[in-house]
């Protein structure tokens, strides 16, 4: 709808002069604004299509997960037999002894960290319940020897490894262990895994062991899978030569 505006120094218009009048039509910029803005929000409207890029890299994600699990397990088929760790030699009960109660617990998290527990496998096996969850972005599953078994077969993947404990928060129904990683694994082309992420550890109100492991990453899931696909300098350098 137009809007009547008096122009400076004009008088109303008579019936004799039309000609002469100090009236403007106008039309508001407000209103073609508002309609513009109202249009960007319908095509934006929330829901459209945001759940189906979720889904995909979720599905790209597990399929990467389990193909490294069966490929652990297929490399762990050549791999040669191990004297058993330190944290094996706990739970036998071969001069270690069994931590008890979450501070104690807690503590021998701590020492696991020492040993690269994630790519090594070595980490206190009378800290955790047998049936505990692992759980990380890409899924979970219960079994303690099911967690110890992929964390020896990813390590065998890798060629360098470092992990390490920068923080520890105990609160009151977890503790929280924040860590830095990288890698270089053993592949042709040895592709770098940088992260940094943290780990919440649950407590089993009896026992006081972990009753659920939890990883979050501080990369996005897809970056992260993304690095294992990128040549590392030194494959660039090699074919420079």
């Amino acid at each position: 709808m137009a809007m009547l505006v008096r122009a400076p120094n004009s008088t109303l218009p008579t019936g004799d002069h039309p000609q002469k009048s100090g009236v403007l039509l106008r039309r508001p910029k407000l209103h073609s604004a508002r309609r513009f803005q109202l249009h960007a929000q319908k095509r934006a409207s929330p829901g459209a299509g945001s759940e189906t890029p979720s889904r995909s890299e979720n599905a790209v994600l597990k399929a990467a997960w389990y193909g490294s699990e069966l490929l652990g397990i297929a490399a762990s088929f050549f791999r040669p037999s191990q004297p058993p760790t330190v944290a094996e030699a706990g739970a036998a009960g071969e001069g270690v002894s069994e931590p008890r109660g979450r501070a104690q617990v807690a503590e021998a998290i701590k020492d696991d960290f020492e040993r690269s527990y994630f790519v090594t496998g070595n980490l206190t096996l009378t800290a955790y319940e047998d049936d505990c969850e692992f759980a990380d972005p890409a899924g979970s599953f219960r079994g303690l020897q099911r967690f110890k078994r992929n964390c020896t077969n990813f390590g065998s993947l890798l060629e360098k490894s470092n992990m390490k404990l920068t923080k520890w928060e105990d609160l009151e129904d977890k503790s929280i262990g924040h860590w830095r990683f990288s890698c270089i694994m053993s592949f042709p082309w040895r592709p770098i895994l940088s992260a940094t992420g943290y780990t919440e550890y649950f407590f089993d109100a009896g026992s006081g062991k972990v009753c659920r492991h939890v990883e979050h990453w501080n990369v996005p899931k897809m970056a992260l899978l993304r690095q294992i696909f990128r040549p590392s300098r030194w494959v660039w350098e090699k074919r420079s030569d």
